[in-house]
């Protein structure tokens, strides 16, 4: 498949906002110089990944104008290290935030709904300690007020017609998707799409049933003006919490884009899959000892 038909298809599927997957083969060709689609940048100097990827996209002055209010959004629902990589990487955190910064933000807002005790996730992860370590009083890590979560009608549901959506992340200027790549034991894999379930409140359990479609409806709803995925370590098997550094696989991989769906798409193919053969993949197949298996 070219980029053109890699652009086609995906577009196709964003206006959709359907999981019904088409099949992609994608290449690194996606990273062209200028703005793009979807920039993808690897190496060690992860502060380097972040700045190369918005470069690509125009960088982030195209995305965040001087005054604007803004939301980055990791996945901070862990009580992890940052080794065990079930947290976006504090260091990419950072980096976006201070990006945002020197853009003009006026305001830049880091929080997550955790599933484990949210001060233990939010010191464990280093994201609290990094994004504190600018020393700006623009940029604040806020633990979630549950007095904040909005009842927001989803018109183009077709699973979910309501739902409780936190209130910063609905009032931002700009909503930066910052998740972390990795394994997840329901979903196959968590990305930027399931990202999201980290602003909604109520009892979220609700949301893996169905989860595709369900995802796809709050997508309608939750409309990144960025999505970047952390690809510098993925958890490769027993997410999305992990725990065991044999499950962790460096990447060195950071890619970005405007649309969800295609940063979601080529995210798939680091875990050696396309976007339409997750769920038989992973029904068929383990993680061990650095490589897929065949379970059969």
């Amino acid at each position: 498949m070219n980029r053109r038909e890699f652009i086609r298809d995906v577009l196709l599927w964003s206006a959709g906002l359907t999981l019904s997957i088409p099949r992609l083969t994608i290449t690194e060709s996606f990273a062209a110089s200028g703005p793009s689609l979807l920039a993808v940048e690897k190496g060690p100097d992860h502060v380097q990944l972040v700045r190369r990827v918005l470069a690509s996209l125009g960088g982030m002055k195209n995305f965040v104008r001087p005054g604007d209010r803004v939301v980055v959004k990791p996945n901070i629902g862990w009580d992890r290290s940052p080794e065990q990589a079930a947290n976006t990487n504090p260091v990419v955190v950072k980096a976006l935030v201070e990006e945002a910064l020197e853009a003009g933000a006026s305001r830049v807002l880091v929080f997550d709904r955790t599933c484990n005790e949210e001060r233990r996730c939010y010191t464990n992860s280093g994201i609290a300690d990094a994004v504190q370590s600018l020393n700006n009083k623009k940029a604040r890590v806020e633990y979630i007020d549950n007095r904040k979560f909005v009842p927001v009608e989803i018109k183009r549901g077709k699973s979910l017609t309501t739902m409780e959506i936190y209130k910063d992340a609905l009032d931002a200027d700009r909503y930066i998707n910052v998740p972390i790549a990795k394994h997840h034991g329901l979903s196959g894999l968590t990305l930027g799409l399931k990202n999201s379930m980290g602003v909604i409140g109520g009892r979220r359990g609700m949301m893996h049933f169905n989860i595709g479609q369900k995802l796809a409806d709050l997508a309608t709803v939750v409309q990144p003006t960025l999505t970047v995925i952390d690809a510098t370590k993925i958890l490769m098997a027993n997410g999305p919490q992990g725990g065991d550094l044999k499950d962790v696989q460096i990447a060195d991989t950071i890619l970005a884009s405007t649309d969800p769906v295609a940063a979601d798409a080529y995210a798939t193919t680091l875990f050696d899959m396309r976007p339409d053969e997750i769920e038989s993949r992973l029904r068929r197949t383990k993680w061990d000892s650095g490589k897929w298996i065949s379970t059969r």
